[in-house]
């Protein structure tokens, strides 16, 4: 299968968002901006995964 760096940085980026990184979830806590953090987080994930879908149907097409 041909590799296609568009695809491949998407599927870094959300594995990266997905990944449960303490030490900055830490200082959203402290900072008391833990929930908007986690819907950013969210609302990116969403984004990612739509643009993924997306260049995936380029690729089939």
């Amino acid at each position: 299968m041909k590799t296609n760096p568009k695809i491949d940085s998407l599927q870094l980026m959300l594995t990266d968002l997905r990944t449960r990184n303490e030490a900055i979830r830490h200082k959203a806590a402290f900072k008391g901006c833990q929930p908007e953090f986690q819907s950013l987080v969210t609302k990116l994930i969403k984004q990612l995964e739509d643009d993924l879908s997306t260049e995936k149907k380029l690729i089939r097409d």
